[in-house]
């Protein structure tokens, strides 16, 4: 029998765990740092595989490492996983919309399938290691806050993904294929501006606004906007304006996010962003307070894997969906307009015609090779520290936007655990061909080498920042 089917045979023995992890996850839905609930179910479940844990990895409460070690000079092996569930999008297993609990939060995302999937490749192989006798070490980590971009960026920080020979990890999408392109790098800063409060009808004189402050920098960084890398992006949100408008308001808050395609374009933008905030409260006679909360890097391809991955999917082939999983998936996509659904499968590389397929289970080629994804991801981080990898797999409907109540639907039930399963099968795969070919693995880190040279990981999060801590 070979790795791959013996890899494919134990997943499928023991799917049954798998899906009960991710279920479990999916209806206890926590947000960012606060998945104490999937963190210690997914820990309890490896601590009976055998892994020894270790909670609070880079000061993060909902953070952990699970190792199993066998033998010496083995590759250190690492998958990714995350737990943290997104607000507001709350969904029962319909396919209309249909909240569980009103602006509850929910698995828009489908992160209980994403560290569930990760789980399993460690365990598969662990259990493969062990099987072959081959020396490694196997580690997952359970990585929290992804959507605010906090967890891995804390973690690398403090040298969790160091010593890693190379790392994998996964994405829930809407088609599968491989992620082989960059991310924007990104930073997330609060400025908190204090003035002086007053009656603003009878004595407004008195008054310094904050929360003039706070619109001042906003229309100084609009203009910014003209004056930076094409593929730049800033938005803010204002999370504290004040109280009553008849009041001056003596203490306001806006957040920030700014993101580019470099790690370095950030930097210089973000001192900009600086200076725009400390001009606002010169002009309004207040003081401000710049309090970084997280960064990371742009993403780093390994392409070596990521190939290889591309040629694991190739021989396993796709994902099979059943006729009343399309029909499910068809009567979601009707909920979307068509004009919606056609931009988003425009950004997926596919075409008019998949419009009313609802599902697609095909493998596709790599298709973004030395493109820039719009968003970011806190994985970049440990791209910076090690060679890395990533699959997307079919989990969502055709179409469908992301971070959606339909993709909280999907990703509770049969749609998202066949995409799950399947990229536990390609990380397992992936991760013991280049335990068992030296070459490859040879090849992956030479490359990591010619990447990084002259540009070595400088976390982007100031040694005086702390991880907050949730109310």
């Amino acid at each position: 029998m070979t790795i791959q089917e013996e890899i494919v045979d134990w997943l499928d023995e023991r799917e049954s765990r798998f899906v009960g992890i991710a279920n479990q996850i999916w209806e206890h839905p926590e947000v960012a740092l606060k998945e104490s609930y999937a963190a210690k179910l997914q820990a309890d479940d490896l601590a009976a595989d055998g892994f020894a844990i270790t909670f609070g990895i880079g000061d993060l409460p909902t953070a952990f490492m699970a190792e199993w070690t066998q033998g010496e000079g083995g590759p250190v092996i690492g998958f990714l996983g995350e737990y943290d569930a997104l607000p507001g999008l709350s969904q029962e297993r319909t396919a209309t919309q249909q909240p569980i609990v009103a602006d509850g939060p929910g698995h828009g995302c489908g992160h209980n399938l994403l560290g569930t999937a990760a789980l399993a490749a460690a365990s598969v192989m662990r259990a493969w290691l062990e099987h072959s006798g081959t020396a490694g070490t196997v580690r997952y980590y359970g990585c929290p806050a992804e959507e605010t971009g906090e967890g891995k960026s804390f973690m690398a920080r403090a040298g969790a993904f160091d010593d890693l020979d190379f790392a994998l990890t996964w994405h829930p999408a809407s088609t599968t294929t491989p992620w082989a392109s960059s991310s924007l790098a990104s930073s997330k800063i609060r400025y908190r501006f204090h003035g002086r409060t007053a009656h603003a009808a009878a004595n407004p004189e008195t008054g310094r606004s904050a929360l003039d402050a706070v619109e001042l920098m906003n229309v100084g960084v609009n203009f910014l906007r003209e004056h930076m890398p094409e593929k730049a992006r800033i938005h803010y949100v204002i999370t504290n304006g004040g109280g009553a408008p008849n009041v001056v308001p003596d203490d306001c808050e806006v957040w920030y996010y700014v993101r580019s395609p470099e790690r370095y374009q950030v930097d210089e933008l973000l001192e900009r962003v600086h200076n725009i905030a400390r001009g606002a409260a010169l002009m309004t006679e207040t003081t401000v307070d710049i309090n970084f909360q997280a960064g990371s890097y742009n993403y780093l391809p390994n392409l070596t894997l990521t190939r290889h991955m591309s040629e694991v999917l190739n021989t396993i082939g796709g994902i099979e969906f059943d006729a009343e999983e399309v029909a499910f998936a068809q009567q979601i996509a009707r909920e979307y307009d068509e004009g919606l659904r056609l931009g988003i499968l425009k950004a997926d590389f596919l075409d008019a015609s998949y419009l009313d397929r609802g599902l697609t289970g095909e493998v596709l080629p790599i298709m973004d090779e030395g493109m820039v994804l719009s968003g970011s991801t806190d994985v970049s981080d440990v791209s910076w520290n090690t060679p890395v990898a990533q699959v997307f797999t079919s989990c969502f409907v055709l179409g469908a936007p992301g971070h959606s109540w339909a993709n909280t639907a999907s990703s509770g039930m049969s749609i998202g655990h066949k995409g799950m399963m399947h990229a536990a099968r390609v990380m397992a795969i992936t991760a013991a061909d280049a335990v068992a070919d030296p070459a490859l693995l040879a090849a992956a880190r030479e490359e990591f080498a010619a990447s990084t040279a002259g540009r070595p990981f400088v976390s982007p999060i100031p040694d005086d920042v702390k991880p907050r801590r949730p109310a």
